[in-house]
């Protein structure tokens, strides 16, 4: 899954939500995924709604929050922990769990951080530029 279209990364959730509520064996990947599905109970009933919510538009001005987004970023900053990339990564995630206490509460500011990165990427043009993601984190930390 490299570099999945919309509709195959939310079919991925969907498939990975049916396999571990059949009971079945998760793969790969999918066990990472899991993890974020039981971190937010909130989507739960929405993953048993393939067809309600596989094409589903979630516009920002709309105020909702794209839950394949989200749940894909979760898959993201566990991945990106998991390998301290970029580096440093895994020090700043340690400053902001000390800070709240909470791991859903400090991947949630890590979220904010990244989702800053990633649209400057796609505003300037460029690739993702780690110093901004980081600079963004650094914000949170400080006090």
């Amino acid at each position: 899954m490299f570099n999945p279209s919309r509709d195959q990364a939310r079919k991925f959730f969907f498939d990975t939500w049916a396999k571990y509520q059949a009971g079945q064996t998760l793969e790969g990947a999918e066990n990472l995924a899991l993890q974020a599905l039981l971190t937010h109970p909130e989507y739960h009933a929405l993953l048993g709604q393939t067809e309600r919510y596989l094409d589903k538009d979630y516009a920002p001005e709309s105020g909702e929050t794209n839950p394949f987004l989200h749940l894909s970023m979760h898959m993201a900053i566990a991945e990106q922990l998991s390998i301290d990339q970029p580096p440093g990564i895994r020090a700043r995630h340690a400053r902001l769990l000390s800070l709240y206490g909470d791991p859903m509460q400090a991947e949630h500011e890590m979220m904010d951080c990244l989702a800053e990165m990633i649209w400057q990427a796609q505003r300037h043009g460029g690739q993702y530029n780690p110093v901004i993601y980081f600079d963004c984190l650094e914000r949170k930390t400080a006090g």
